[in-house]
């Protein structure tokens, strides 16, 4: 069963990138951060997801990102699905703090149940059919949107149309160069269609 281990994250000064995810999210060994001046500009094609169990916790997570220094994308908010909010961090990565919990049930907490990992996909169908052929199992699949079945992994993979994930995140779709990510997994290494890496896990 694929299982993605780590997300690393290519930023200009790793000491910098590390103190903020510490004091904003405190991941641990999931996200990681390395040294690049890689060049790249506008949206970087993917979101980073933390899903939680309920709405004081995505207050808090968020308000907890700005104070260390993380840009307001999408204040949060309720909608039909839940309730939740977007920020991008100083390295310029997008993040989305959600919970489909529409009521809390006791006091803010700093737990993440899920992260998850969406990439624009410039041929959602392709991409998928890629996918597959390297042994992920989808499990879900509507439109543009393909969500892979791994119920083991510490971090979750989809695949958006780039259009409606830069909505979502709140972004212009534009973008060029690096994505400035590396995805660690007993998959690789390949690289896909849209160019995301996928390096040996660690």
């Amino acid at each position: 069963m694929t299982s993605i281990e780590s997300v690393t994250l290519d930023v200009p000064d790793p000491t910098v990138a590390a103190a903020f995810y510490t004091a904003a999210f405190g991941l641990g060994t999931r996200l990681r951060v390395r040294a690049s001046d890689a060049p790249t500009t506008g949206f970087r094609g993917f979101t980073l997801s933390l899903i939680v169990s309920q709405p004081s916790t995505v207050s808090s997570l968020i308000d907890t990102a700005v104070e260390a220094g993380a840009t307001t994308l999408k204040p949060v908010s309720k909608s039909m699905w839940g309730y939740g909010g977007v920020v991008q961090a100083p390295d310029g990565a997008i993040w989305k703090i959600a919970t489909s919990a529409k009521k809390d049930t006791g006091p803010a907490t700093p737990e993440v149940d899920k992260i998850v990992l969406l990439m624009a996909a410039t041929d959602v169908a392709a991409s998928k059919r890629f996918y597959v052929d390297h042994g992920l199992t989808v499990g879900k699949s509507f439109g543009k949107y393909v969500e892979f079945a791994m119920p083991s992994s510490p971090v979750k993979l989809g695949l958006y149309g780039r259009r409606a994930l830069a909505k979502d995140a709140g972004v212009d779709p534009d973008g060029t160069g690096s994505h400035r990510l590396a995805i660690g997994s007993n998959a690789g290494p390949f690289t896909d269609p849209d160019g995301f890496a996928w390096e040996a896990a660690l």
